[in-house]
């Protein structure tokens, strides 16, 4: 049997990078996926890569209606849900002088807002499942450690993870079965590092990256799906709102 075998998994994020990497491995440890993205054909690509048992869903994760559209397609599809992953994210590398006020709303509605609609609409959906139901949203180490010219960016993520922490407070009151934590990766090999190697390049990016990192590489997509995994699966039924730190030592320093 699979780790997550028949439990139903959302996925945002899902067309490439972290979502597609989580998707395909709670499919393969048994999960039923809908992945979903604003990037159709990126994630119609992660569906193709999972074979059966999974649908791709147009999604703008910032749209209120749009949550409740594909909440409402994950139950007629699968019949409930028991994950969710809130993985959708945006990037921004600039300080709190130089980043101009719609930037601050966009990286805020995308990593944060997100977030908040997802637990806000899929918890009555997950209270109807049967069984255990999990929500792992995805911060990073930069909500835990700030940067100098990751303004927007820190604020958001250090926003999901409180935001983790209300919600299993929440869930715990209600007792209703779900739990709600976060995950604080480093560098990963993702389409999101790419805007930083256009500018230096691909070698010169990754170097410049994995001496920022004590065990002295950058993380894969897998190492993270992994921690995923764990969260979503009943393996974890004890563990709720609490940080999954993968960070190559960076924390630690």
């Amino acid at each position: 049997m699979g780790r997550v075998d028949g439990k139903v998994a959302l996925v945002t994020g899902a067309g490439s990078g972290l979502g597609r990497a989580i998707s395909i491995l709670l499919a393969k440890e048994g999960a039923k996926v809908v992945a979903t993205d604003i990037n159709v054909e990126g994630v119609e690509e992660t569906v193709k890569l999972i074979g059966d048992n999974a649908i791709a869903l147009k999604q703008d994760v910032t749209s209120e209606e749009g949550w409740q559209e594909v909440l409402r397609q994950t139950k007629e599809t699968f019949g409930g849900l028991n994950i969710l992953v809130n993985n959708a994210g945006i990037g921004d590398g600039s300080d709190v002088e130089s980043t101009d006020f719609d930037t601050w709303k966009r990286v805020h509605s995308i990593d944060l807002d997100s977030v908040f609609l997802g637990c806000k609409y899929a918890i009555s959906y997950m209270e109807e499942t049967e069984g255990l139901g999990s929500i792992v949203n995805i911060s990073s180490i930069a909500g835990i450690i700030a940067g100098h010219n990751m303004a927007a960016y820190n604020s958001a993520k250090a926003g999901v993870r409180h935001l983790s922490k209300s919600v299993a407070l929440h869930c715990a009151k209600k007792k209703n079965g779900i739990r709600s934590n976060s995950v604080h990766p480093t560098f990963v090999r993702t389409p999101i590092l790419e805007a930083m190697f256009a500018k230096v390049g691909p070698e010169n990016g990754e170097a410049k990256l994995a001496r920022q990192i004590p065990i002295g590489h950058l993380g894969e997509p897998n190492d993270i799906a992994y921690g995923v995994l764990y969260l979503a699966s009943d393996e974890s039924r004890f563990m709720t709102g609490a940080e999954l730190v993968l960070d190559g030592g960076i924390s630690a320093m």
